[in-house]
């Protein structure tokens, strides 16, 4: 089990062993195990649109998909050192369970910035009189179903939540946009598209890039701003197969009046948890391919 959690957070995905080796698939193990690597690989799957937009990223600016502490966070020397926690891409840090019977964890957060939990999408309690330049230790729960992973404040992590058997059937599923206000209220993120089949992308340049970014301080709940390679292309054209069902806000530190997009008079419907400081909006009527902004009046 463990070891299933933890590969669904690195760049390889796959359970598999020598012909000869006994059978390992995620059914051998009997129904409790295999309910949860079900789990594990239904949250792999959901990431696939982010995990592809940090591999897009690591082809354009070199920064590898799987990151060390120090490497996202080098003014940190007390990073430098850590080796048995890590990042994907610069939003999603990963702290594997790798010790049989644990419980807890203990996980170093750069306090630079605010984490959220992401199965509860609440915030990490940090020492709030840290030094930006240094790391804290908290100490977790980690039962045998939990997998301590953290959204970084101020990102937006894009996810497809419909269940199937494959990631070619999820080609034109909507996605959920997550976005984890910053202490400023501040979050950017970005999507990338393209056919998932053919080199297109670079011979034709025909890709989408969405860039989202929120200032709820200044009322700006989210804007899309898109860059498309090639408007003649495929892609430019497939905007209501890359629609947005769904965005939830974490850190939204009072409810707002309402929501509205820019283009459109009448607002938007959400719902908003004072508790837990989530909001969520379903059904904005979005493309992740066309450039919109949804603001506070």
């Amino acid at each position: 089990t463990r070891w299933m959690q933890a590969g669904t957070y690195t760049p390889f995905f796959r359970g598999h062993a020598h012909h000869d080796a006994k059978r390992r698939e995620p059914w051998m193990f009997g129904d409790e195990t295999m309910v949860r690597l079900r789990r594990a690989a239904m949250a792999r799957y959901a990431l696939l649109p982010f995990w592809y937009t940090v591999f897009w990223m690591a082809g354009e600016t070199g920064m590898p998909v799987m990151r060390t502490m120090w490497m996202q966070y080098p003014k940190i020397p007390d990073l430098f050192s850590v080796d048995d926690q890590y990042m994907v891409g610069s939003d999603l840090l990963v702290k594997p369970v790798t010790s049989a019977g644990a419980t807890t964890s203990e996980i170093q957060f750069p306090t630079s910035n605010c984490w959220y939990d992401v199965d509860t999408m609440q915030r990490v309690k940090l020492a709030t009189d840290a030094d930006a330049h240094m790391a804290v230790v908290v100490k977790v729960d980690s039962d045998i179903d939990k997998i301590p992973v953290y959204q970084r404040g101020g990102s937006v992590i894009p996810r497809k939540l419909r269940l199937r058997r494959s990631s070619h059937l999820m080609m034109n599923d909507p996605y959920t946009l997550y976005v984890a206000l910053g202490d400023d209220l501040k979050a950017e993120g970005t999507l990338y598209m393209d056919d998932e089949t053919t080199f297109d992308h670079e011979k034709r340049q025909d890709y989408g890039v969405a860039t989202f970014s929120s200032d709820w301080g200044q009322g700006m709940v989210l804007r899309n701003s898109v860059r498309i390679g090639n408007q003649d292309a495929a892609n430019a054209k497939a905007a209501k197969n890359r629609i947005v069902e769904r965005i939830v806000v974490m850190g939204v530190p009072a409810k707002p009046g309402k929501i509205h997009l820019v283009s459109a008079v009448s607002p938007l419907e959400f719902q908003y948890d004072a508790s837990s400081e989530i909001l969520v909006i379903r059904k904005p009527g979005v493309s992740a391919l066309e450039d919109w902004s949804m603001i506070i009046s």
